[in-house]
């Protein structure tokens, strides 16, 4: 009879029949806790995310309204000077290189030009460094006058908005006191329309003199030297032909044309330069953090990719008990190192590591061999890929343990080795896991921000593709970074504290698509493998 009883008991749930829970069984008491958890999950990730474009998607409203007043000031028709001015200047460089190499010795007492072409060169790049005064005085003036009118239109601006937010908070008479000055654009940018003519009456000249001068170019005796100046040459006959192209842009130039929403998301998406706090224009170009962001992770990979999917293997493939006790929680012992610890190592020793190795004799072939800095991609990169070989490994091995055991059996039973087994029955079959692996390693490293932070170097510039390999030996700064570096520095509701959100967004849908791509991978995996 006891046992009927507890058999009996045992076939029905508990019923909660007293205060607020009754008439629950047990069961529909643990689906609802676990339940409100997943509810709360999902209520903070929807309101993070709520707070994330509520915050930067004013962003794109502002920035139009800062390429508006760009244009309005006059400041754009003056960039174009500017790259003309520019251009000059990149040419008088290369002619101090070529002084530079010139006055070289590549033995003791055999100089590769004699003191009397190196007396010519120094009068030559005299006479062509004076030709551009003109075309600097010029730029010079219309720097100043369109800066003023810069300074009227944000001054208006900034007392527009104080307006607004006094009136906003019923605060009628004090928002009556402030005055918005009236601003003749039309008066004011005469100045700038009217330097056409000087422009061109510039131009000319400075064109007929450039010209004269690479008529009258210098000639070395030494055959590097000779192929040095016949680049500059082609050089200088490039930049001579871009002056129709400048004054036509002059010509064309117009205040009044309309900066459209389109053009503001893509001058963020596209732009080339992340410039704040300037005294001519802010700019906020998210290119180069996505490449420098993009650079790191694909160094992190290349490294994490390898040792993580390797290790999965010989741990689930190969090893023995014992070491698969000791192998893989210290592989995933890593991820609890704090990021912050592992970027103190890139600074302290990894980074100079890698500078010293790369100045070793032998291996100055490699491409980006030696290092001029210690704090670059490739320090990042080495530093994010011992955080995602954790994930990659942790994920890989159960990739690997849920292929179904017949699938091992059968090969050998075939005849195959272990390595014929494990290379082209194994590993294909958990191919789709693997990948997903992979992604979710990405989308951790691309999001990781103190060991960038330290150990990136932090250069907001594009890295320099052209040098092949070497690219990965060159500072870069990330998304994340930046976040990271100029939040606390910026004025709450200022376009620069939403063009860091505006960052975020973009790093969020990053993020997003590639987590959403290694589930569906994954998903897939498991719908073939079931």
């Amino acid at each position: 009879m006891p046992s009927e009883r507890i058999n009996s008991a045992a076939a029905f749930p508990v019923t909660f029949r007293r205060g607020r829970y009754a008439g629950l069984t047990g069961n529909q008491v643990v689906r609802s806790f676990f339940g409100g958890n997943a509810i709360v999950s999902v209520v903070v990730l929807g309101l993070i995310t709520l707070f994330l474009f509520r915050e930067g998607y004013e962003f794109f409203g502002q920035n139009r309204r800062n390429l508006e007043i760009y244009r309005a000031a006059g400041l754009e028709f003056v960039d174009i000077l500017k790259r003309q001015e520019e251009g000059f200047g990149a040419l008088n460089r290369a002619l101090f290189e070529v002084r530079l190499v010139a006055g070289r010795e590549t033995e003791p007492g055999h100089p590769m030009a004699t003191t009397a072409e190196l007396e010519a060169f120094d009068a030559y790049a005299s006479k062509f460094g004076d030709a551009a005064g003109p075309l600097r005085e010029i730029l010079g003036e219309l720097v100043e006058t369109a800066s003023a009118i810069k300074t009227k239109l944000v001054m208006n601006e900034d007392r527009l908005a104080e307006r607004q937010h006094l009136l906003a908070t019923d605060r009628q008479s004090e928002a009556g006191a402030i005055r918005i000055e009236s601003i003749d654009i039309e008066a004011e940018l005469r100045p700038l329309l009217e330097s056409r003519a000087r422009h061109s009456a510039i131009s000319g000249s400075l064109a007929k003199s450039l010209v004269e001068l690479s008529d009258r170019m210098p000639s070395m005796s030494a055959p590097e030297l000779q192929v040095l100046l016949e680049e500059f040459g082609e050089q200088l006959r490039d930049y001579v032909a871009s002056f129709p192209r400048i004054e036509r842009e002059l010509a064309e130039w117009r205040h009044d044309r309309e900066v459209s929403m389109p053009s503001a998301i893509t001058a963020f998406l596209f732009g080339r330069e992340w410039l704040t706090a300037s005294f001519w224009q802010d700019w906020y170009g998210v290119l180069p953090l996505v490449t420098g962001s993009f650079l790191i992770s694909l160094i992190a990979l290349a490294l994490a990719v390898p040792l993580g999917v390797g290790a999965a293997v010989y741990v689930n493939q190969i090893a023995r008990p014992s070491e698969r006790s000791v192998i893989k929680p210290c592989i995933e012992f890593i991820s609890a190192i704090p990021s912050v610890v592992l970027g103190f190592f890139g600074i302290a020793v990894l980074g100079e590591a890698l500078r010293k190795v790369s100045h070793i004799a032998c291996l100055e072939w490699i491409p980006g061999f030696p290092i001029a800095e210690r704090l670059n991609a490739l320090t990042a990169g080495c530093l994010l890929g011992l955080i995602a070989v954790p994930i990659i490994f942790s994920l890989a091995e159960d990739a690997l343990q849920n292929v179904p055991k017949s699938f091992k059996e059968a090969s050998l039973a075939l005849g195959a080795s272990r390595l014929q087994t494990v290379f082209r029955i194994i590993l294909p079959a958990g191919i789709s896991g693997i990948i997903s692996a992979v992604l979710l390693g990405l989308g951790r490293v691309i999001g990781e921000t103190m060991v960038v932070l330290l150990c990136a170097g932090n250069r907001i510039a594009i890295p320099d593709f052209s040098a092949g390999p070497g690219v990965v030996s060159q500072p870069v700064h990330t998304m994340t970074g930046i976040i990271a570096q100029e939040m606390g520095e910026v004025v709450q509701g200022g376009i620069h504290y939403r063009a860091l959100f505006a960052v975020g967004i973009l790093l969020f849908c990053l993020s997003l698509m590639i987590n959403f791509v290694a589930q569906r991978i994954l998903g897939r995996y498991r719908l073939l493998s079931t």
